[in-house]
């Protein structure tokens, strides 16, 4: 925001900007909402002449090069996203298994989407406290699983925190209610994603993420687990313990930490400290997880 003057006439020209730039910002929003691409591109260039510096006019950009580089496709495969998914089967009734899936899908134009990184880059080296450009440019590199440098600007996301005390901001420059908190919260969630994808080759990438957290918040009950996920898929059970256990002084309720200390023992092989945990399991967690501890523990004793 520019200070406030004594001047009059300075003040009325400061008015008369922000009421503008409001409305640049409110008419790409509607050519957006309409897919009006044209409009968008001719509404920017007016937009950059005028305000070449406002913070918003680089989020619209990244907008504008990321709804012209969506391209939607059908697809046919065995992995269906989406709701709308039709089931192709075997015209022998007698086979009951699904042949493949045909189902909408999204493509991205590379080149186009590179451009909009280079508009927020952009925005980001002009307000480098804007946690919305930042995690804006996280979420396209997982949609488009360009996963090196998905985690690699986590990680720049993680360091920055730490030398701007968690002071973000986010759309018209406002600044976040509990920072970090929320940067933590998305983070984990990216982390999520990178496990849900199922490739044993992203275990590198979930560890570079989670100790790069750690680091500055050793004491982060959620990466800590999320650690020991990590040493559990590599096999590596006592390194999976060691954050567990430190977690499990931190929040000795949390039953999904109990779970996976319970897990790795019995992983481990070590049947009675793992019971020891479903037991804690049922007396803290909610009912999915109590079904589940009661089952373990079955299945244990009769080992």
């Amino acid at each position: 925001m520019k200070k406030r003057t004594i001047l009059l006439v300075l003040g009325l020209n400061l008015l008369v900007f922000q009421v503008f730039g409001q409305n640049f910002k409110q008419q790409f929003n509607d050519l957006f909402s309409e897919k009006d691409t044209l409009g968008q591109i001719q509404l920017l260039e007016k937009w950059e002449k005028s305000e070449p510096n406002n913070p918003e006019l680089y989020v619209a950009y990244f907008n504008y090069y990321i709804q012209r580089s969506a391209q939607e496709v059908i697809a046919i495969g065995n992995d269906p996203k989406g709701e709308d998914v039709l089931e192709i089967i075997d015209k022998d009734s007698t086979k009951e298994e699904t042949i493949a899936f045909m189902y909408g899908d999204t493509y991205y134009n590379q080149d186009l989407l590179e451009k909009g990184f280079e508009a927020l880059d952009k925005g980001i080296a002009k307000n480098p406290t804007r946690l919305d450009m930042r995690f804006g440019k996280i979420y396209m590199l997982g949609q488009t699983a360009d996963y090196e440098r998905y985690t690699t600007e986590i990680i720049k996301t993680i360091d920055y925190s730490a030398v701007i005390k968690n002071s973000w901001t986010w759309t018209d420059n406002k600044p976040l209610e509990d920072p970090q908190k929320f940067m933590l919260g998305s983070i984990q969630g990216s982390v999520i994603q990178l496990y849900n994808t199922e490739d044993e080759t992203l275990l590198d990438n979930m560890k570079r993420i989670v100790e790069a957290v750690l680091k500055y918040y050793p004491d982060n009950v959620e990466s800590l687990s999320d650690l020991s996920i990590v040493y559990m898929e590599m096999e590596e059970y006592d390194k999976a313990l060691e954050p567990l256990l430190k977690a499990e002084k931190l929040a000795p309720k949390d039953y999904i930490v109990l779970a996976n200390i319970a897990q790795t023992y019995k992983l481990k092989g070590n049947n009675k400290a793992a019971i020891k945990y479903y037991k804690k399991v049922i007396k803290y967690g909610d009912e999915e997880a109590k079904e589940y501890a009661k089952g373990q523990i079955e299945e244990l004793g009769k080992k």
